[in-house]
């Protein structure tokens, strides 16, 4: 799947896009590298960016609000050993350039004691076609964008008279970056990005009391706004409603140490936290990970095989190139239980004496990269989700999870089920509510005792934080049964 043609394409659209208005070329980006090159750098790169956005908003059936946002800079990196300078502007102009890059010259040039990198004649790099480099604004206009929300709303109303409010909204992005590295890479990528949200709030008055539950639904991916037909749009509706619902008849539950059964999909969210974070390369460098130095050796049950893959088409996690210049990888982080390796960027990977994974993401233009997640995800197993839910003599099913955090040194997590299901002798016995699973990530992974044969990715919702820095990701897992996680309750 790796190509030329395409690549050279987003090039050509980015340097239009990026260099040519502003009267850059090769030549000014093979200058401020060789600026940068004169004091003693292992590395170095510029990262060019421009970024479209727009977004809709409908509440109590009216459009509440609507923007348009244009950003657009430069960042300029230079990496000496362990340390980094960095400088970035929002100003696209030769004479930014150089001074951003004479900045980090200076900054580089403090105390290092470092092998000198030539600049090299450019080559492009090699990349992968994901996804359409469409812009996804012009897909839908105005009127258009404004109709699907209403639609959205209609819907949701239709569906049952206790929908008492419908909060929708609909997103689109487009970003164009373009990486010059210093041994002469040139890597440009072109990504669209949109997303559907429904919120629905449902009322139920009992015994003089009203109660009010919230549920949610929604997702997107790497396409145009085309991608929300009317089957899509039930598909979110159906899960917001359905689970605003199910919460209206929620009762509390008991707090404990008990089996938990995870359903498919989004609840893979905790993995992605209890044990994706943990596998970044830079956490396990430093010795900060609990899973630091433990390549080759058994870190979760037999089964469990764990992926970060950022090569599947049209996914909300994927790219053609990290953002580095890199083509990303299908990297097997866990097999059958196994640690496999870690994910890396450039810095941890030279560092480490090992190859860069495709994992080198940043917020935008004004961020250092490092190393971040794309779609992570568990393997499917043999068992059927009747099966799982079956053996449960006492326990909870969790069928979706609201927020989460991580420790990760010691791989402890918590974490909100926002939808989840007390169960007794293998039969769903009623909605619970208010409550939190906590546990330790590596040891949550030795107590899989069933994987479900039914693996789902998410609906294309996931955003990951990690130093401030928020990016796309995609999560996903089969059904699956864990021993001895402590619940937290409120009965």
């Amino acid at each position: 799947m790796i190509t030329r043609e395409p690549t050279i394409e987003r090039l050509a659209i980015a340097q239009q896009l990026m260099l040519e208005p502003f009267g850059l070329s090769e030549a000014s980006l093979a200058q401020a590298l060789a600026l940068i090159g004169e004091h003693r750098v292992d590395d170095a790169d510029l990262y060019f960016q421009t970024t479209r956005h727009e977004g809709w908003s409908l509440e109590e059936g009216i459009v509440k609000s609507g923007s348009f946002s244009i950003d657009q800079g430069v960042g300029v990196r230079a990496v000496a050993g362990e340390k980094t300078a960095f400088a970035y502007s929002d100003d696209l102009s030769v004479e930014s350039l150089l001074d951003a890059a004479r900045t980090v010259r200076t900054i580089a040039a403090a105390g290092q004691n470092k092998r000198v990198k030539i600049a090299r004649p450019a080559k492009v790099a090699k990349s992968r076609v994901l996804y359409a480099p469409t812009d996804p604004i012009g897909t839908l206009d105005s009127t258009q964008k404004v109709a699907l929300l209403e639609k959205v709303e209609k819907l949701a109303r239709a569906k049952d008279p206790r929908i008492a409010q419908v909060m929708a909204s609909v997103g689109a992005e487009y970003d164009v970056v373009l990486v010059a590295r210093a041994d002469g890479t040139r890597a440009a990528d072109v990504r669209p990005l949109v997303r559907l949200n429904v919120t629905v709030i449902a009322e139920q008055t009992v015994a003089g009391e009203v109660r009010r539950e919230v549920g949610s639904g929604g997702g997107g991916g790497r396409f145009g706004l085309g991608y929300f037909t009317d089957a899509i749009i039930e598909e979110y509706v159906n899960h917001a409603v359905s689970a605003a619902l199910t919460n209206l008849d929620s009762r509390a539950v008991a707090a404990g140490e008990m089996t938990v059964v995870l359903g498919p999909g989004w609840p893979g969210v905790l993995l992605h936290e209890a044990v994706g974070h943990g596998l970044e390369g830079d956490f396990n460098r430093k010795g900060s990970s609990t899973f630091a130095g433990r390549v080759g050796q058994r870190v979760a049950a037999k089964g469990v095989t764990v992926l970060d893959d950022g090569t599947l088409p049209d996914r909300r996690g994927s790219l053609n190139v990290d953002d580095e210049g890199h083509a990303t990888q299908r990297n097997v982080l866990i097999e059958d239980g196994i640690l496999r390796g870690y994910m890396q960027d450039s810095l941890n990977a030279r560092l480490s004496g090992v190859k860069p994974t495709g994992n080198g993401r940043r917020e935008s233009y004004a961020h250092l990269p490092m190393p971040r997640m794309t779609n992570t995800y568990m393997l499917a197993g043999g068992k059927t989700r009747e099966e799982i839910i079956g053996s449960l003599k006492r326990g909870l099913y969790a069928t979706n999870f609201g927020g989460g955090q991580v420790d990760i040194t010691s791989g402890k997590f918590v974490f909100s089920a926002s939808e989840a299901f007390w169960v007794e002798n293998g039969k769903i016995q009623y909605p619970v509510k208010g409550a939190t699973i906590i546990g330790n990530g590596p040891e949550a992974m030795t107590r899989v005792t069933m994987i479900g044969n039914d693996l789902e990715l998410d609906t294309g919702v996931g955003v990951c934080g990690k130093e401030g820095q928020s990016v796309p990701v995609g999560v996903g897992q089969p059904t699956l049964r864990i021993e001895r996680l402590t619940v937290g309750g409120t009965a």
